[in-house]
């Protein structure tokens, strides 16, 4: 690359990253379904054609902003789990508990940028497949804390209700074709309940009820945890 192509890139780095900086700011000024483009390129100085050869649409650019959310929200739960496991033999229980505050805090400290993926859908957008790999960072995460456990503890998930039994082979086959099919169901329904009580706290559900949010996050985790069957060494 020639430095005259290394300079257009980096400029072309920066105006995309000021672009998708003007766009966070509207989100949390007017929500999702009012972030327009003409209104990006005037808060930036630029001619809308100039905006649209970054971004052709505001779909576009929604999806670069919900990719960029579900990455930095997963990259969170990952870095928990590694600075975890660099301790001195965690068990399962602490390892998911730590994964799960770390979702906590991100969605606590980018609340915006939370409510673009787990909050009302955005009328009029459809996600494309390039969000899939990125949504699915969180959930590898758990899915990977479960294995674990499942392979070194024989963790053991309350059994499955007859009629749930072809959902249950459904699902394991589709996300972990290594886990039993109840360990699996236990796990989605704990993921989808980390992820509610987060929401409850985020979209001020708590008010007035929970005074103490980490605190009853950590042990709301916790339960989650051992509803699936981990196991705690402490």
């Amino acid at each position: 690359m020639t430095s005259v192509q290394g300079a257009r890139a980096r400029a072309r780095i920066e105006i995309t990253a000021a672009i998708k900086d003007e766009a966070r700011k509207q989100l949390a000024a007017e929500g999702a379904a009012k972030l327009s483009l003409r209104a990006v390129a005037r808060e930036l100085g630029m001619v809308s054609s100039a905006l649209y050869r970054y971004f052709p649409s505001r779909d576009d650019l929604l999806t670069a902003l919900i990719v960029d959310a579900y990455d930095s929200v997963g990259a969170a739960a990952e870095q928990a789990l590694a600075a975890t496991d660099a301790g001195r033999a965690p068990d399962a229980l602490a390892r998911w508990t730590a994964v799960c505050r770390a979702v906590r805090s991100w969605a606590v400290a980018h609340p915006h940028e939370y409510a673009l993926i787990y909050g009302s859908p955005v009328p009029g957008y459809s996600a494309p497949q390039d969000t899939v790999g990125p949504a699915s960072r969180v959930g590898l995460v758990l899915i990977t804390i479960a294995r674990d456990a499942f392979t070194t503890d024989g963790i053991a998930p309350p059994p499955l209700p007859g009629r749930l039994r072809p959902e249950a082979e459904r699902m394991a086959a589709d996300f972990a074709p290594d886990l039993p099919p109840a360990l699996v169901v236990a796990l989605v329904a704990a993921w989808s309940q980390l992820f509610g009580i987060i929401s409850f706290e985020v979209f001020g559900q708590f008010n007035r009820i929970v005074e103490e949010g980490e605190e009853f996050f950590a042990a709301s985790a916790a339960r989650l945890g051992q509803d699936i069957g981990l196991l705690s060494r402490a």
